[in-house]
């Protein structure tokens, strides 16, 4: 059990994108996860969460030191209103990755994943000014496809959500399977640790105890990857070292 944080959390830093959208509004695309929660702590800047839900639609204000998050089924967008960077504590590390996360495209675009995946795929090998035009033409989609559904919910209640949350589970729910290995090696497997520890505990046995170590993350020191919020600082336990930090 070396290759995640406590909890099998995922631990992100992200600075979010400054391009203004087709609304006149700065910010990141908006998605929605379907198996994931996701938690914010503001580190600087300003800037708003917006969100629709059960509740409808709603705005939270983001400052320094504010920390927020929301359960899967909360389709959010990243508003950002000057120098907004903020660290993420994703559930479920892996499951974003695989696909978790699904954007608000136009209807038309989820309804055939082709043209999704056509959609939200960056280029793997391009230079940095192509990977921030094909981010900020995946964030515009996105934005697009969320005004239109923003619109609906003020129209219609909570219930027009239905048909894009249907449109989300047909585009991934063949990668079910997969999640679940990752969630059994991950979430599941630090849970039944944790029930191991515990019945140790409960014997008087302190055997585990010999096997703590220190794990080290170096600082990640190439350039900031593109997602779909904003410029993405990941720190990826699977490449801690293991032991103390010598000092000389």
């Amino acid at each position: 059990m070396t290759d995640w944080f406590p909890g099998a959390t995922a631990l992100t830093l992200l600075d979010v994108y400054d391009w203004v959208a087709p609304d006149g509004v700065g910010g990141g695309s908006a998605h929605v996860h379907l198996a994931s929660t996701e938690g914010y702590l503001v580190l600087a800047g300003r800037g708003r969460l917006q969100t629709l839900g059960a509740a409808g639609y709603a705005e939270s204000e983001l400052g320094p030191g504010d920390c927020l998050w929301f359960t899967p089924g909360i389709i959010h967008r990243l508003v950002n209103e000057g120098g907004l960077r903020l660290l993420v504590v994703m559930q479920n590390a892996g499951l974003p990755e695989a696909g978790d996360a699904v954007l608000t495209f136009p209807p038309e675009v989820l309804a055939d994943p082709s043209a999704y995946a056509r959609a939200a795929a960056l280029p793997s090998d391009g230079a940095d000014a192509a990977l921030a035009q094909a981010a900020r033409r995946r964030r515009d989609l996105a934005i697009e496809g969320y005004l239109a559904l923003r619109d609906r919910v003020a129209a219609d209640g909570p219930a027009a959500l239905d048909g894009f949350f249907a449109a989300a589970m047909r585009l991934v729910s063949a990668r079910a399977p997969r999640w679940r290995e990752r969630w059994r090696a991950g979430a599941f497997g630090a849970a039944a640790a944790t029930g191991g520890q515990l019945d140790q505990i409960a014997a008087g046995d302190a055997g585990y105890l010999a096997g703590g170590v220190l794990r080290r993350i170096a600082r990640p020191s190439g350039a900031p990857a593109y997602g779909m919020c904003g410029r993405l600082t990941g720190y990826d336990p699977a490449t801690a070292v293991a032991g103390p930090r010598v000092s000389s």
